[in-house]
């Protein structure tokens, strides 16, 4: 199963937004990414439809955010995102008639719900602006590391 790695690469492009003075073309975005900007284009329509973000056309335009990230939690995004399957793991048939496979399918479907039920709470208490700041600290905390640092050779 080819994984699906939208989330993160959103993730990422937003934390860029955030940074921006002006807004960033899907061309710019795609860079950033290592895509294509038709790609970009149809990952930020589903964000644009969810409020989180907003395009401009024409000259000077592009995506920006349509609210602050604290504002934003990466629940909403995932579901902007089409809530994409978590798992490889499924059933081999929707309805078998066989009583022993209907038990194993109702033992792997509920655990398979409830894996998805505690993804969802996660993702629902960080918001977007709580990355920002762990990479803010890490960025800091490099800094102060550098400055520390012995300058020149052994």
């Amino acid at each position: 199963m080819r994984q699906d790695n939208r989330l993160s690469r959103v993730l990422h492009a937003l934390l860029h937004l955030d940074g921006m003075d002006a807004p960033a073309t899907s061309a710019q975005i795609a860079q950033m990414l290592q895509t294509n900007a038709a790609v970009v284009r149809r990952t930020m329509s589903g964000l644009r439809d969810a409020g989180i973000v907003a395009s401009t056309k024409g000259h000077g335009g592009g995506w920006s955010l349509a609210k602050p990230l604290d504002q934003i939690t990466l629940l909403v995004i995932y579901e902007a995102l089409g809530s994409p399957q978590l798992f490889a793991i499924g059933n081999d048939a929707d309805d078998p008639t066989c009583l022993l496979a209907k038990s194993a399918y109702a033992a792997t479907n509920a655990a398979l719900a409830a894996a998805r039920r505690q993804f969802e709470m996660s993702l629902h208490g960080i918001t977007v602006a709580q990355l920002a700041e762990g990479w803010r600290n890490d960025m800091a905390n490099c800094d102060t590391a550098s400055r520390g640092a012995p300058q020149g050779g052994s």
